[in-house]
């Protein structure tokens, strides 16, 4: 009796934190390998390419020709983390407008190009990729793709930021289950 008193006054406060931890881990390993908690590997449904859009609004450009190319490659940074080079599908690039009243016309409104500032563009790129399929959507990068996510592209002579604003999926998700519950307007935060 007077041993068990003698190791209990060594043993110290961190020396039960360490084994409580011990016996945390060992229970989370064991939950793990019998299946009862899902680990992230399990939860891809497929591997699938996707075109995914970014709009960036009120693009300053002076030259003759917007820098980004189809048909190139760019360089992408998802939240500030570089990622990857990626195949340019599609550029759409238009001029600032501007909504004018009319007042002899049936119409309201009118469109017009803002001519107070020409070198002001919205601009819309198409990119590709291959994308691993969750019912929470497609990740890029270990980032969810979602609608708003934060995105930089990057070529030799131009750094622009954008936002996600369009995702579809191209091929290999032939479960219409998945691609019915997939949920691509989640927040991304």
């Amino acid at each position: 009796m007077d041993k068990l008193k003698e190791l209990v006054k060594k043993i110290r406060i961190v020396d039960f934190i360490i084994v409580a931890c011990v016996i945390i881990a060992l229970a989370v390993g064991f939950a793990t390998y019998k299946g009862y908690r899902q680990t992230a590997d399990k939860q891809i449904e497929a591997t699938s390419n996707i075109l995914f859009k970014v709009y960036m609004r009120g693009v300053t450009f002076s030259g003759k020709d917007i820098p980004i190319k189809k048909g190139e490659k760019t360089f992408i940074s998802i939240r500030n983390v570089p990622y990857s080079d990626l195949d340019i599908v599609d550029v759409k690039a238009d001029r600032r407008k501007i909504v004018l009243p009319t007042l002899n016309s049936k119409k309201v409104v009118i469109v017009v190009e803002d001519v107070a500032q020409p070198d002001l563009y919205d601009v819309v790129v198409t990119l590709t990729d291959k994308a691993k399929i969750t019912k929470d959507g497609a990740v890029v990068g270990g980032n969810k793709v979602k609608l708003g996510l934060p995105i930089t592209l990057e070529g030799k002579d131009y750094k622009f930021i954008g936002s996600v604003s369009d995702i579809q999926i191209v091929d290999a998700v032939d479960n219409k289950a998945l691609k019915k519950d997939m949920n691509t307007t989640d927040d991304v935060q």
